[in-house]
């Protein structure tokens, strides 16, 4: 049942039997199999089929939660038996926004130090797909917002205090200040993230709040290209100050704070709530809260 639960679950992540298939390993006819014997085990039908994936039905709906429910319970304790034997060893999945992709390695790290037989694979991506692959069980843990918008059933570590800074070139428009203004930073050339990251919509939002609208003329998911861009001195951008200084100090680099409004925003390490903690997850967790408590968020 467990594999079939397996198959199933890849089927409603991937909406597609083929790939599906080809995700799990196995060929398109022998997961079509399983689905409809996992239908004639449970009495009902899962999946609306034509001549492709139409969608799950309303039972399938439900069998989803419960698959979700079941294949984690499975894992974590293949995982903790695998932990008994044999100590913490295993690959972990990570998904990070973008200004927090610096902070990865300060938990990585060290928690490698600890568990040398442990790897990880980390995505950068957008918070709202942070939760998503969580709730699909195709990540361990993502570095995300926990203020904003809504998190859901999560177990969270508060890992740093963002506070936003413009960045700039030395000898452009408002390099030579000690601090700048929101309605200040709207006038000049803009590089900023895409308006699917969270901190876009953060920006955007206290943009409204000193009553401006940013008019960026660069927009990238990727915080290496915006800073590229701004050490070109054609362009200035808006970033945490920690995400700026993780690219290096540069004389010809300023940050500069950014006032009325003063804002922070605290970012930190989620999970899928859940009771047992899979040995991973719960070891992982134990590292974001050492630097947390680093970091004095706790």
């Amino acid at each position: 049942m467990i594999d079939k639960l397996e198959f199933f679950l890849a089927l409603a992540r991937e909406r597609h039997f083929g790939r599906a298939a080809e995700e799990c390993g196995v060929t398109q006819p022998t997961l079509s199999a399983a689905i409809r014997q996992l239908e004639e085990q449970l009495g009902v039908i899962l999946v609306n089929r034509g001549s492709r994936f139409q969608g799950l039905t309303p039972e399938g709906q439900r069998v989803l939660e419960w698959a979700r429910r079941i294949v984690s319970d499975s894992r974590t304790m293949r995982e903790e038996m695998r932990a008994a034997r044999k100590g913490l060893s295993g690959h972990m999945r990570l998904a990070a926004v973008p200004t927090t992709l610096s902070m990865v390695p300060l938990i990585t790290a060290p928690f490698q130090e600890k568990h040398p037989d442990v790897t990880f694979s980390v995505l950068s991506t957008t918070s709202l797909q942070i939760l998503a692959l969580l709730e699909n069980l195709e990540i361990d843990a993502g570095l995300t917002y926990l203020e904003n918008e809504p998190l859901g059933r999560v177990t969270s570590v508060p890992l740093q205090i963002e506070q936003y800074h413009l960045v700039t070139a030395a000898g452009t428009a408002l390099s030579d200040r000690e601090s700048v203004t929101w309605k200040e930073v709207s006038d000049i050339r803009l590089c900023l993230l895409t308006a699917d990251m969270q901190n876009r919509r953060i920006i955007n939002q206290h943009f409204a709040e000193a009553g401006a609208v940013p008019k960026p003329t660069l927009e990238s998911n990727s915080m290496i290209v915006l800073f590229s861009h701004v050490r070109t001195g054609r362009w200035a951008s808006i970033m945490p100050y920690n995400v700026a200084k993780s690219f290096g100090f540069h004389e010809d680099i300023r940050m500069i704070p950014i006032v009325d409004p003063d804002v922070r925003h605290t970012v930190g390490l989620v999970a899928t709530y859940r009771e047992p903690f899979t040995p991973l997850v719960s070891a992982l967790l134990h590292e974001a809260r050492i630097l947390g408590e680093r970091n004095q968020v706790q």
